[in-house]
């Protein structure tokens, strides 16, 4: 399958001697949407710079769209469309003249310009609002345009950076659908986010990374299954006996852990294992006061490979400031 993207141990060093980024290989495919995830301070803000042509390798290797990033930015520039979390657009010109003004600065001829542009504002629900100033606009309406403008050269690869950060779940749900839609008609999507839920929604592959280095990548179904199965919780009226050990013998029961009257299980498969654990339980003459499961989600993995929650790898240090938060790393 052909690459659209590629890196081989790819590494920055900033002055004095921190590694943002340590080594890093992967690839995405041509028309995936990958997803890139980490805590601030990981290094991947300072990854995706790299690919974009806007930060310097030390080391290694990265090809976009088939274009090697030191030796061939202004190729790799042509390449991709690119959209920032900050907002670049420019309030007092209107929706169809950001657009315009993103044609010409990559040479799109007018009347190429205006055809995509017509499309594209269909495709984002903006046809009504494209000859108002955009300083009219929702945050919505302008993470819309703001897509739009980075797709009216056709690009191959579309660099996302926290690109519904901030945006109400209605309005994040609809700009899914847009990027549903791109992807669908061959455009190979980069995404950066906190929100593991998106990721775990849009991405055919996802690479988590801490510490300058990719700690667990895979598809989001393989890297949950690596967590080894579904979580059922029961709370058993044991009468203060312990029964975590014949748990453990039932078939599809690979782990369990006992808190109070609670027993939490790890199991290989919920829906062929739980039968027989019920009828197992039955059995024994035990009375099953509650249940409850759940399946492995896209935050147990996080916190699997990095020891800590997205939330958490968030928060604010003691001085009020994130850790490293959108600099160098």
């Amino acid at each position: 399958m052909t690459k659209a993207i590629e890196a081989q141990g790819l590494t920055k060093v900033f002055p004095p001697s921190l590694r943002a980024v340590d080594g890093v290989s992967f690839a995405v495919n041509e028309g995936e949407i990958f997803g890139f995830l980490g805590p601030n301070g990981a290094g991947k803000t300072t990854t995706m710079r790299i690919l974009c042509t806007l930060a310097s390798v030390t080391e290694g290797k990265a090809l976009v769209a088939g274009h090697d990033v030191s030796e061939d930015s202004a190729a790799v520039r042509d390449s991709i469309g690119v959209v920032p979390q900050e907002m670049t657009l420019d309030n007092e010109l209107k929706g169809i003249e950001n657009l315009m003004l993103s044609a010409r600065l990559h040479h799109v001829p007018k009347a190429t310009a205006l055809e995509r542009s017509r499309d594209l504002l269909h495709l984002v629900e903006l046809e009504a609002a494209s000859q108002r100033p955009v300083k009219t606009y929702s945050g919505g309406m302008k993470r819309r345009l703001q897509l739009i403008t980075a797709l009216i050269h056709q690009p191959k690869v579309l660099f996302l950076d926290e690109p519904t950060a901030g945006l109400d779940i209605q309005t994040r749900t609809r700009l899914w659908d847009y990027l549903r839609r791109l992807n669908r008609d061959g455009l190979t999507i980069f995404l950066t986010t906190h929100y593991l839920e998106e990721a775990d929604l849009l991405s055919h592959q996802v690479a988590i990374m801490d510490h300058g280095r990719i700690v667990a990548s895979g598809s989001p179904e393989a890297l949950k299954e690596s967590l080894g199965g579904d979580i059922l919780t029961l709370r058993i009226d044991d009468g203060g006996r312990d029964f975590t050990a014949s748990l453990e013998k039932m078939d599809g029961v690979s782990e369990v852990t006992r808190t109070g009257d609670a027993y939490r299980l790890k199991l290989k498969g919920l829906e062929t294992a739980l039968p027989s654990i019920i009828s197992d339980i039955a059995a024994k003459g035990l009375k099953i006061s509650e249940t409850s499961f759940t399946k492995p989600t896209m935050d147990q993995v996080f916190l699997e490979v990095t020891g800590r929650s997205m939330r958490d790898a968030e928060e604010p240090s003691a001085n009020g400031h994130p850790v490293q938060g959108g600099g160098h790393p």
